[in-house]
């Protein structure tokens, strides 16, 4: 006799090709679907980049008001309605850090079993928001069940100390088989990119303060007169920071130097044809990006903001602080040197290939419900 799947809810506001939305799909895609099905709660009408595939996959998609202060009353009427027309869902896993407050605490009233948040990210620095998010994080711890993270940093931020000490460590896995470095698939896509005979510097990242464009623009405009055959490459979607980066290379006059390919689902293929990733966030959990260019054999040059859990192979990971300048990260970049190669095994010995890890959250999953 068969039995239907274990349906998973996951909280996101939007699915688009972000590093948490990314490793889910990862995990998604690599699951046994007869034993698990991801279904996603989302907050935003817009059609994300990832809903076509979650469809195909069997997953469902169901969309929630906007989070704004002046709509919690309604937003909250929503979940009610969601939980009492859905009553099949007996494992939540929220992906909205601190913004999953009113979702983990109607399921709580319903005695749902496994109810968890992901700690993806510490900020760094203050902003506006951040009264509201650490006074939404007191409030949402109670209601969790389990607590799951990528970095330790990441937990203590979301969960504080002792529940940080009680999370699960869930690898921001990659199918590192695409992604293994392969000198002919290089030479196909340089060829196919016009990038012969250029260098090739690559960020991966949403227009967002957070992954700090505009200082990486300064640090290319320090490298141009030294190396003219610099290109760099700029793939993600547009945030708010995306004008201001734009403005900022034109102030430069530096405009050919750049490359914006927008939103892509080739990364692994552009991986291949970069020289290096520069990724100087304020800070980071595990970016699932540099998971993928380690497994693409690509060296990194990052921030010392981003958590070190992320040198899966030290090698090829080299971070630098930010109050260096972009000065010193220029003169930094033009005296790298390393020799390319397939680190598919190294990978796969860290444990963060998706294949094992996929039957390793089937199990966390089953176990908890069962």
């Amino acid at each position: 006799m068969s039995t239907s799947p274990v349906r998973v809810l996951m909280l996101f506001t939007i699915m688009n090709r972000g590093g948490a939305e990314t490793m889910v799909m990862n995990y998604f895609r690599s699951i046994d679907r007869s034993k698990l099905i991801f279904d996603f709660i989302v907050h935003r009408e817009k059609k994300g980049d990832y809903d076509d595939e979650i469809k195909s996959l069997g997953g469902k998609i169901y969309t929630l008001p906007a989070i704004t202060p002046g709509n919690i009353s309604v937003y909250k009427k929503s979940i009610k309605i969601f939980f009492d027309e859905h009553t099949e869902y007996r494992i939540i896993h929220g992906h909205c850090s601190e913004l999953g407050l009113w979702i983990y605490k109607e399921a709580h009233k319903r005695d749902i079993p496994f109810i968890a948040a992901h700690a993806h990210n510490a900020p760094v620095g203050w902003d506006v928001k951040m009264p509201f998010r650490n006074l939404l994080k007191h409030l949402m711890r109670p209601y969790l069940t389990h607590y799951f993270t990528c970095s330790v940093d990441s937990a203590k931020w979301l969960f504080g100390p002792k529940r940080a000490a009680k999370a699960i460590f869930q690898p921001n896995a990659v199918n590192a088989s695409d992604f293994q470095y392969n000198k002919e698939k290089r030479d196909a896509v340089r060829q196919k990119e016009g990038w012969n005979n250029r260098f090739i510097i690559g960020n991966v990242a949403r227009f967002d303060k957070q992954k700090n464009h505009l200082f990486l623009v300064e640090v290319v405009a320090q490298m141009v007169t030294k190396r003219p055959d610099l290109s760099c490459v700029l793939i993600g979607a547009n945030g708010g920071e995306y004008e201001k980066v734009k403005q900022g290379i034109e102030e430069l006059k530096i405009a050919e130097y750049f490359q914006f390919y927008g939103t892509r689902s080739d990364i692994p293929d552009l991986m291949q044809g970069m020289d290096i990733l520069l990724f100087p966030s304020f800070h980071e959990g595990l970016s699932v990006t540099m998971i993928e260019a380690q497994s693409s054999g690509l060296k990194i040059l990052t921030s010392t903001g981003v958590s070190n859990q992320v040198a899966i192979i030290p090698e090829l990971v080299d971070f630098i602080p930010l109050e260096k300048g972009a000065e010193y990260w220029a003169e930094y970049l033009l005296k790298v040197q390393y020799t390319r190669e397939n680190t598919l095994s190294k990978i796969q010995n860290a444990c963060f290939d998706i294949q094992k890890n996929a039957k390793w959250l089937t199990e966390v999953y089953l176990k908890a419900v069962k």
